[in-house]
């Protein structure tokens, strides 16, 4: 399906100049919710025992079983155009959130991707590992944008991007992002409730869309300070260092998609799995970055 042709023709209905929309829908990602109870056919599971590569080991960290949290079948997912899962195939995730969590170096997590055709076997699970209950989860396309370009509080002067700061206190980069909004989005207001009505948000799992901003900001930070490392670029002054992560945050935004994460719940750990879309596109899933938080009261 074309879901750009679908939002453009509707925002065109609205009054929306050509122009703008293109501006907009560079910025607006099509992710694919996963829950249960929405009617349509399964497209994969969280819990359960996985279907593992004949003679493939349980996947593990060490000696540590990682428990499989979901599985998803690509072939049944919705194509969305910009996004390069594989055709086919299967994607499992496998995590120890409690280590994950702990240990922040992503060696607690797996991505394995089973293509078509290949002989596989459900994996009888080792002593250690948790099994979580299995269910089966249907999809739904959900509207996805930068968190600079989210709907802030109506009722207040915030934004999630730059929360409450004031002019005077935001970087020199977000006053360019914010002089972009209001001068090249004129009707952001108005395209960002149509997305959301084409596509609303929910919960669950999210394939797709942008990554976590924690994330993005971790992978930043290090790059930038590996460069100044190797001499790559010179030495950013502290006053001018937040601002230069910006910018490197924007641009990573570009490079790097969300594979999965879990939405945030009460009490409860959420994992996210990011990739840069090159390794997508080549199903280098082992490539894969994954990061757990604890999303505490």
């Amino acid at each position: 399906m074309d879901h750009q042709g679908e939002f453009r023709r509707a925002a065109l209905e609205l009054g929306v100049p050509d122009d703008e929309i293109s501006r907009f829908s560079r910025h607006l990602r099509l992710a694919i919710g996963l829950s249960g109870g929405s009617g349509g056919p399964p497209v994969g599971h969280i819990g359960g025992l996985p279907r593992l590569p004949v003679g493939m080991k349980w996947p593990s960290a060490g000696d540590i079983p990682l428990p499989l949290l979901f599985s998803v079948d690509c072939g049944a997912l919705p194509r969305v155009d910009g996004f390069g899962l594989p055709p086919d195939g299967t994607l499992l995730f496998f995590v120890n959130q409690e280590m994950d969590h702990e240990v922040s170096s992503g060696r607690y997590a797996r991505v394995v991707y089973v293509p078509d055709g290949t002989e596989t076997a459900v994996a009888k699970a080792p002593g250690s590992v948790c099994v979580r209950k299995q269910f089966s989860v249907c999809a739904e396309l959900r509207a996805e944008l930068p968190l600079w370009l989210q709907e802030g509080d109506e009722d207040e002067d915030w934004h999630p991007y730059w929360e409450d700061l004031e002019w005077d206190d935001m970087s020199s980069f977000q006053r360019q992002l914010a002089r972009y909004m209001e001068r090249d989005l004129p009707h952001l207001d108005e395209l960002r409730a149509l997305a959301d009505g084409l596509w609303p948000s929910g919960t669950g799992v999210l394939i797709g869309g942008y990554a976590d901003d924690e994330v993005i900001n971790s992978i930043a930070e290090q790059a930038l300070a590996g460069r100044e490392k190797e001499g790559e670029i010179p030495a950013i002054p502290i006053a001018k260092w937040y601002s230069r992560l910006e910018e490197e945050k924007h641009q990573l935004t570009n490079e790097w998609i969300s594979l999965a994460r879990e939405l945030p719940e009460y009490e409860a750990y959420c994992t996210s799995f990011v990739i840069r879309h090159d390794d997508l596109v080549a199903a280098r899933v082992d490539k894969t970055l994954a990061v757990t938080h604890f999303e505490a009261p």
